[in-house]
């Protein structure tokens, strides 16, 4: 089983899904972390400009045709994967996720290790009020 983490530091769980500059992948076998690879992703940073990313509105974002198709975008990335563990994410782009056949669970553990951890040890919760 592949885990995709979205992370700027590499060591944490990055604050924000869109906003983050790679993918964390853990590779799992017979609960035990084989394998840890770093994935640079598309971010907003590759996406901004006023005509194609317009300013967010406050509340929930991340719809429409140009939002999934960055998502669809950043999905590529770890399309191998089989869950994808999250700090925070838009309403669309978890949407998205899902709809590309993704286990998503955005949880408020901060470290990797941990979230991981939790998560083989089937104690990692999915905290939907992070989902915005």
């Amino acid at each position: 089983m592949k885990i995709g983490i979205p992370t700027n530091d590499k060591t944490t769980v990055s604050e924000h899904f869109g906003g983050s500059f790679y993918f964390m992948v853990i590779t799992v076998e017979d609960n035990k972390v084989v394998d840890k690879e770093v994935r640079e992703k598309p971010s907003h940073k590759d996406f901004a400009t006023t005509e194609t990313h317009p300013p967010l509105e406050k509340g929930r974002h991340g719809f429409g045709p140009q939002a999934s198709e960055r998502h669809k975008e950043m999905h590529e990335v770890i399309k191998d994967c089989d869950v994808l563990l999250s700090s925070r994410m838009g309403l669309g782009a978890y949407s998205d996720m899902v709809g590309f056949g993704m286990k998503v669970i955005v949880s408020d553990v901060e470290d990797i290790e941990k979230a991981i951890s939790l998560y083989m040890d089937g104690k990692l919760s999915h905290r939907e009020n992070r989902i915005c």
